[in-house]
């Protein structure tokens, strides 16, 4: 979802997953010099407004932001900002505000599964994305001081990277799985759209909209049989969870006046 006093809109489906710029198959040889620079910088997260999640981080997501859904897949997405283009959880440093859930998405940059084989080949690989300042030369950052974590030892895999492939493949089976649990919803009926008028602190109106929700009342006509078929399929956390997370629409108004303190 995006937001600017007024207008909501989805990632472009065809377009490189979110901050990700040049994302390349990690092997020794391409990237046996690098490795990525041990410090916390969530600077390239500043302007987005919206990030995916997926089922399992909600009950910790939701104490901080709004869920809803957007785009024709009705993909799961947390509210960070008000207006298109601001993330009201991260600061000039790139430091993200505590205590608020920093969400997988996010903890996964710069690394990402992708297709292996072009064309849909089903191989997943781990990848990291070149484009990223974290990713760096080890012999440039060791000139400068800086701590580096290998991604390469000689032709072997370190932890660090072995942790990176083990954090995508469980993220990749959780983002499955929650597409599984939207398709049900989606199945049952249950998507509506919604707008949601804002009033900021300094009385600011923002109109947001082009996004959905999932329609409380016609989940609470749902059959015992609908019911049980959602219950089965593990979508009740989602279903709970994003209903719960429209408490959170105050936390965005409560970051948006210390931003303008």
């Amino acid at each position: 979802m995006t937001a600017e006093n007024g207008k909501a809109t989805a990632q472009a489906a065809d377009a490189l997953p979110l901050f990700y710029l040049n994302p390349e198959a990690m092997n020794p040889d391409r990237h046996g010099s690098l490795g990525l620079a041990a410090r916390t910088d969530f600077s390239f997260t500043r302007a987005a407004h919206a990030l995916p999640v997926v089922t399992g981080e909600m009950p910790a997501a939701m104490r901080s932001y709004p869920i809803v859904f957007v785009g024709p897949a009705n993909q799961p997405v947390v509210i960070t900002g008000l207006r298109q283009g601001e993330n009201l959880f991260v600061d000039k440093d790139g430091q993200w505000a505590k205590p608020h859930y920093v969400p997988a998405y996010v903890r996964r940059y710069p690394f990402i599964l992708a297709d292996d084989g072009g064309q849909g080949s089903g191989r997943l690989a781990l990848c990291v994305d070149r484009a990223s300042d974290r990713v760096v030369e080890q012999v440039v950052a060791a000139a400068r001081g800086d701590k580096v974590l290998p991604f390469f030892a000689g032709a072997e895999v370190t932890e660090a990277t072995k942790q990176a492939l083990a954090f995508c493949n469980q993220y990749q089976m959780d983002f499955a799985a929650t597409r599984a649990m939207v398709d049900k919803i989606d199945a049952h009926g249950l998507f509506a759209e919604r707008r949601s008028t804002v009033t900021l602190e300094n009385g600011e109106v923002l109109n947001l909209t082009d996004f959905k929700i999932i329609d409380e009342d016609a989940f609470n006509k749902l059959s015992d049989e609908a019911f049980l078929d959602l219950r089965k399929s593990g979508a009740l956390t989602l279903v709970y969870c994003h209903l719960a997370s429209t408490n959170s629409w105050s936390s965005l108004i409560h970051q948006a006046a210390l931003r303008n303190v």
